[in-house]
């Protein structure tokens, strides 16, 4: 299997030993309130898991464990997986973060290294998010993360934003953004 590194965070497959912090945060009213599925029982959790594990036989991707670099705290998870989406499968950028670690950068931080691997390792050819309008954190998070316009509709009886990302899109911002980090270090 594989695993991801940012500056704060290495994301690493969930493992079995994730478990209680998992079902910690997934039970927390506050981290669960714009979950499309709602707060977690340890059944329900442990059912997330076993998911989780056959997106990595079957897939080879799906969401990651998030792991504080430093301290090696569970901070939460972040992925790209496979969801049905109007009868069609689309790769889904997830993630979550218990709440401790909110309002820190974190989930833009680890999105964008889902969306790094999905685009560049795995080769997907687009991505999307699905957002509750409400959700203004996880909206800020798509938006940092790249993602542009969405088409408005029902998913799980709930109305949502659907953020779509290309592939051409992801490779024309990566080049986009080191021609300005170029054009910083030369001082232009």
């Amino acid at each position: 299997m594989f695993e991801l590194e940012t500056a704060r965070l290495r994301l690493r497959p969930l493992a079995t030993r994730d478990l209680p912090e998992l079902s910690s945060m997934l039970a927390d009213p506050a981290v669960m309130q714009h979950s499309l599925r709602g707060v977690c029982d340890g059944a329900t959790t442990r059912h997330f898991l076993d998911w989780c594990f056959d997106c990595y036989i079957n897939y080879r991707t799906g969401p990651l464990a998030l792991v504080d670099r430093h301290g090696g705290e569970f901070v939460g998870f972040s992925g790209v997986s496979p969801e049905r989406i109007k009868g069609v499968t689309e790769w889904n950028l997830g993630y979550r973060l218990a709440k401790r670690y909110w309002g820190q950068g974190l989930a833009t931080e680890a999105a964008l290294a889902s969306l790094e691997h999905a685009f560049e390792e795995k080769r997907f050819d687009s991505v999307v998010a699905i957002v509750e309008p409400e959700h203004a954190a996880s909206l800020r998070v798509v938006e940092k993360a790249g993602f542009v316009g969405f088409d408005a509709m029902r998913f799980h009886k709930r109305p949502v934003r659907l953020y779509r990302m290309r592939r051409a899109q992801w490779l024309q911002r990566d080049t986009k953004e080191h021609a300005e980090a170029e054009m910083a270090v030369l001082g232009k």
